[in-house]
């Protein structure tokens, strides 16, 4: 999902564009209560479960829209400048201080650096997570399916068993 920030307009976007603004009201809500008058902002809107991990199935039961907050993993553009050809681990430093006085809503998706291995998947896994997705560090920003990241799924996730 991409939310987008123009002075006191707010646009959540899913991957095929259609516009969820007022599907997710907590997620247009934090974005405006940010400092920050102009940004776009890459991420996955979730809702928790009780538990702390993601509830797939409560998302797409369309019954929470309410809740739904955003995880965001990338910062495109922040304050009028265009950050896309800056290198991910760059964008995560700018997408962390856009976030820094975070309001509910939107938080700055967790990341590690380094080997992505069988045993961070297996743990994935263990947690109940949908997968693990990699992207290299020294990267500028390109929508869409790229060679230089890897989404390595859960198979025994709800996700996989779900109908499009």
């Amino acid at each position: 999902m991409l939310v987008i920030r123009e002075e006191k307009r707010v646009r959540l976007l899913s991957r095929n564009g259609s516009d969820w603004t007022k599907r997710y009201p907590w997620i247009a809500e934090a974005s405006l209560k940010n400092r920050q008058k102009h940004f776009m902002i890459d991420g996955e809107a979730v809702i928790l479960g009780i538990d702390g991990i993601s509830d797939f199935n409560a998302l797409h039961s369309r019954k929470y829209d309410h809740e739904v907050q955003l995880y965001a993993f990338d910062i495109l553009a922040m304050g009028g400048d265009d950050l896309r050809s800056l290198p991910l681990h760059m964008r995560k430093a700018n997408l962390k201080q856009l976030l820094a006085r975070r309001s509910d809503g939107i938080t700055v998706a967790p990341f590690e650096r380094g080997e992505i291995g069988p045993d961070l998947f297996r743990a994935a896994c263990r947690m109940g997570l949908e997968g693990l997705v990699s992207k290299h560090r020294d990267r500028p920003y390109r929508g869409g399916r790229q060679k230089f990241w890897i989404k390595v799924k859960n198979r025994s996730h709800p996700a996989m068993e779900r109908e499009l």
